[in-house]
């Protein structure tokens, strides 16, 4: 009982929180990716065009982001880097798709937001592909 509420806490404590928020936000967000590679035919044409792209390469992007950057957090994999497309699509999603709707549709978007920025900022912990391919903790 007093582990619950005490405020200390310990390197491997922080590696596991990373690893499960790592492993959660990775596989909450397969599926959009997933969503959109099996509905690319009907998707492609409106689709939200982000920076005047077009919607066909918005959506190959936001699908590449999905898939790709999430299987690379799965796995701890280029972490920080993976999760800079994954805020990009969110951030897009939010103010384009939602018109900025923090409290209303968007609010799925500013979760997982907030949640690749703290791994943007924490990276990928001890338990990850990153830390054993030797690269710093910070």
């Amino acid at each position: 009982m007093n582990t619950l509420i005490s405020t200390r806490y310990t390197a491997t404590m922080v590696d596991g929180a990373l690893l499960l928020l790592r492993i959660g936000i990775a596989v909450l967000m397969i599926p959009h990716g997933l969503q959109k590679l099996n509905g690319f035919d009907k998707m492609q044409n409106e689709f939200v065009s982000f920076m005047g792209l077009g919607p066909k390469l918005s959506l190959v992007l936001a699908m590449s982001a999905e898939l790709g950057c999430s299987i690379l957090l799965l796995v701890g994999l280029f972490t920080r880097f993976a999760t800079i497309p994954l805020i990009i699509t969110m951030l897009t999603a939010l103010f384009m798709a939602h018109q900025g709707a923090l409290f209303g549709d968007g609010e799925k978007n500013g979760l997982f937001i907030t949640m690749f920025l703290v791994l943007l900022i924490l990276g990928p912990g001890e338990y990850s592909l990153d830390a054993r391919l030797g690269k710093r903790r910070f």
